[in-house]
């Protein structure tokens, strides 16, 4: 019987054993199953998360690339042509007479019957409004106009030798850098709407800032240079730039217009090799001659007395400029005061 009993417990015990190595068997499935389950999960996560994280990539993407074309098209800069005529008087070389050009050439097309403006974006260093002689008038100038502290009947100054003309004079005081694209086609769209036929941009020498402002709107532009080498090769540098950063480059549109203007010019000194000749600097620069300037001590004289020399009647320059302006208007004009004078000695034994 003791026997028996003992026999039954131990079949027990091995049933329990077997029991428990069954559950532990198929716990230990349940963990590895939970485990693959959790694994899947996790899996299914990361690639929810991946594309969530590349879902907002996308859209990030989309939402730059619609702020850069509302950028765009809300820039403020003016890309409609004007009916004016936009001449912008530049040179890669200070000193070349660009003011004295500019004050002429707008005088001259005033004289011809067309209303006309004269902007000086030399900003810091203004002299335009001396030229023309009206320094003692100036209240408001062009920055004050781009930064919309005046209106631009209250910048405008009326010239008192010429009907149809008027000055913005450049600001003393404020840096270049306070010019902005937006702010200048502002301006000259409100000379285009008050009905001017002419903007003449008195440029800075060189490639900077105001330059390029002066420049960027420029239908036309009148290149002045002196004739000697550094002048030439810094005023084909100016041509590349309008031919590559105006607006009418950057839109596409027909080329900036560009003519010569050849300043202080000394036939005698082309003679004698010392300085380059109309053809030499033709061939160099490749655009159409407007005029060409002589060297003259009305230039020196007028500017210091308060009005442009194209008012000096029997000036050589004054002359050359008139011509200049005739050619502007799309007259053919002969050129003159190219050629040395050739004194009665000179004529009758070849020598002075």
């Amino acid at each position: 019987m003791s026997n028996t009993k003992e026999k039954d417990t131990a079949a027990v015990t091995d049933k329990d054993v077997e029991l428990k190595t069954v559950q532990s068997d198929n716990s230990g499935s349940d963990v590895k199953g939970d485990d693959k389950a959790q694994k899947d999960e996790t899996q299914q996560d990361k690639e929810k998360d991946s594309k969530e994280t590349d879902d907002k990539a996308d859209a990030k993407k989309d939402s730059s690339d619609v702020k850069e074309e509302t950028a765009d098209k809300d820039s403020g800069v003016d890309n409609e042509p004007f009916k004016a005529r936009v001449i912008v008087v530049t040179s890669g070389k200070g000193g070349v007479g660009k003011t004295t050009s500019s004050a002429a050439i707008a005088t001259g097309l005033a004289m011809e019957g067309h209303k006309t403006c004269v902007i000086d974006f030399d900003v810091g260093l203004r002299n335009l409004d001396i030229i023309m002689g009206c320094e003692r008038r100036v209240v408001y100038d062009l920055i004050n106009i781009v930064q919309g502290e005046a209106k631009l009947n209250q910048a405008l100054i009326k010239d008192k030798h010429v009907d149809n003309l008027y000055i913005i004079p450049a600001s003393q005081t404020k840096d270049k850098d306070a010019l902005t694209l937006e702010g200048v086609g502002r301006v000259l769209r409100g000379l285009d709407n008050a009905g001017f036929e002419y903007i003449i941009c008195d440029s800075p020498a060189g490639i900077e800032s105001g330059a390029l402002m002066a420049l960027y709107f420029a239908d036309e532009a009148v290149v002045t240079t002196n004739p000697e080498v550094s002048s030439v090769r810094d005023s084909d540098r100016i041509i590349g730039i309008l031919n590559s950063k105006s607006r009418r480059a950057t839109n596409d549109w027909e080329p900036v217009q560009a003519k010569l203007l050849l300043t202080r010019y000394v036939p005698n000194r082309v003679t004698k090799d010392e300085m380059l000749s109309v053809e030499d600097v033709q061939e160099l620069l490749t655009i159409p001659l407007l005029g060409v300037i002589p060297e003259s001590p009305d230039v020196l004289k007028a500017s210091n007395s308060g009005h442009p020399v194209i008012l000096e009647k029997n000036s050589e320059a004054g002359m050359a400029y008139q011509d200049a302006v005739q050619r502007l208007l799309g007259n053919e004009v002969e050129l003159r005061f190219t050629t040395e004078k050739v004194g009665l000695f000179k004529k009758l034994f070849g020598k002075k």
